[in-house]
């Protein structure tokens, strides 16, 4: 349960009020941008909430227990703030969004109404759709160990120990022509072997692209030529020219680990567990029906 601050309480014990909702919308490179429904501009605290941006959000899906809660706002790309790329380009995935209720005829009298955070986002057709996700969407990531054959660390990481930026796991080139929105052929990664960028990170350090990543698919060379499949066409189109960084892929396979990283030492994952063929060896072995044969 909320407390109104004096003034807006009163505010709201009025026969009638003035009352709108504003987003306090904070992205994770820091940028922070406001909008409101009403119709015109509301300034809280020096950020201007920007009015008639086409932003309205849907019902709020409230859940007993640790689930989480969700709304969706939906508008048009008609704030000069938000754009189909930096929607695209991933901007806005995880931002912090603030809503506040606000008295528009004195902004200071307002209550932050809850903190969401961005989940998924559409944009198509002139249009968006965004997922706002209570905070507590946290209490369904998994914590802890899981046991399973795979490597549960991240390539990298501290738990990991490869250096990504040691020479054999890095490299770095040019895009020579994109072949399609997903496939590009790129000059500079002559001495690795196909493959070896499968899984892993491409970041741009140039082109209309620069500071932006995308996972690459597939690693193919041969033929003096080199063409990386990426998961995701990029924000921007490729041109001749873009620089790029890429880092080796894995596919957390302990084969890789110990062969292609010589890193079987710090396999996170349980490559010996008995599978399901195990398990169920022993019932299929002895499996016989009415005094028939035993079937294997």
């Amino acid at each position: 349960m909320k407390t109104l601050p004096a003034g807006l309480a009163a505010h709201v014990a009025g026969e009638v009020t003035t009352l709108c909702r504003c987003w306090k919308l904070i992205r994770a490179d820091g940028a922070v941008l406001g909008f409101t429904d009403h119709d015109r501009d509301v300034d809280l605290d020096g950020l201007a909430c920007e009015a008639l941006s086409g932003l309205g959000a849907g019902e709020l899906e409230q859940s007993v227990g640790l689930n989480a809660d969700t709304q969706e706002v939906a508008g048009a790309l008609s704030s000069d703030r938000i754009s189909a790329d930096d929607l695209h380009a991933g901007l806005y995935d995880g931002a912090r969004v603030e809503l506040w209720i606000v008295n528009w005829s004195t902004p200071a009298e307002r209550v932050l109404d809850r903190v969401l955070t961005i989940g998924e986002v559409v944009a198509e057709d002139g249009a968006f759709r965004a997922e706002l996700r209570a905070l507590s969407v946290d209490m369904d990531e998994t914590r802890g160990r899981s046991f399973s054959r795979a490597c549960d660390a991240d390539l990298g990481d501290a738990r990991c120990g490869i250096d990504l930026d040691q020479p054999q796991c890095k490299g770095a080139g040019t895009v020579v022509r994109a072949l399609s929105d997903l496939v590009v052929e790129v000059s500079g990664l002559g001495g690795f072997l196909s493959g070896w960028f499968r899984g892993g990170r491409l970041a741009f350090s140039s082109g209309a692209n620069a500071g932006l990543a995308v996972e690459v698919a597939e690693h193919m060379a041969g033929d003096g030529t080199v063409v990386l499949h990426l998961w995701q066409p990029p924000a921007r189109p490729l041109a001749a020219g873009d620089g790029f960084t890429v880092r080796a892929g894995c596919d957390k396979a302990f084969a890789t680990c110990r062969e292609k990283f010589a890193n079987g030492i710090n396999f996170r994952g349980f490559p010996h567990i008995p599978g399901n063929d195990f398990a169920l060896g022993y019932a299929a072995a002895f499996r016989q029906m009415d005094g028939g044969p035993i079937v294997p």
